[in-house]
């Protein structure tokens, strides 16, 4: 099995609770920027149209697995989020009617479902971006000043990686905001993501947070 990569941390990062508090106490107020806006602009005229309980599948990259999870909710919204338009175009399949990809930052984009009160059903985080030096631990998305909001969105929520590390974090974090969930190790049937294909062909463990916000 190749590495899954390279990191100097063996264990969570010791500052974990920390910073989570820290963000907690701090709520993050970075502005919104303008393509973000537009696209919630666009999310919000279709929902308003046609009010749906909403799935939210943040970091969708290609839109690969916004689209399985439409054609599994076909009663949900279920909306793909991604700030690269590059990878954005390269979803290969017409879209259901359900469903919604768009290009935008996913922080400020929770930021703007808070404020128009619009909670998650679920939330799917799939292979985040790992930033697997510890000095990187505020650029993950547990570590990031906007991860507090999750727990206004509620609803459940699930993240998957190929990092063990990553996992046990994002457990910790999760557990912090008010989402207690647990960590295993699973073998989808079918890939869900491109990265989770290749993953698994390189023969990596994958991981799996699964948690519920309480009410």
């Amino acid at each position: 099995m190749t590495n899954v990569l390279r990191t100097d941390q063996v264990a969570p990062h010791a500052d974990l609770v920390k910073v989570v508090q820290h963000h907690q106490q701090n709520p993050w107020r970075k502005p919104c920027p303008q393509h973000t806006q537009r696209a919630f602009e666009q999310f919000l005229a279709r929902y308003q149209s046609q009010p749906r309980s909403l799935i939210l599948d943040s970091f969708c990259g290609t839109g690969m697995s916004t689209a399985l999870l439409a054609e599994k909710h076909p009663e949900k919204w279920v909306v793909g989020i991604d700030q690269s338009a590059h990878r954005l175009a390269k979803h290969p399949r017409s879209l259901a009617e359900n469903c919604l990809l768009l290009r935008a930052e996913a922080e400020p984009f929770w930021q703007c479902l808070t404020e128009a009160g619009i909670p998650l059903y679920a939330h799917w985080l799939l292979y985040p971006n790992p930033w697997p030096k510890a000095s990187q631990f505020k650029r993950r998305v547990h570590g990031h000043g906007a991860f507090p909001v999750l727990a206004r969105l509620g609803g459940s929520l699930e993240m998957r990686t190929n990092w063990a590390i990553y996992a046990e974090e994002f457990a910790e974090a999760a557990a912090l905001i008010g989402c207690r969930g647990r960590v295993d190790a699973f073998a989808p049937e079918a890939p869900t993501t491109l990265f989770e294909k290749k993953y698994q062909q390189r023969g990596h463990t994958l991981w799996r947070f699964a948690g519920q916000f309480s009410d």
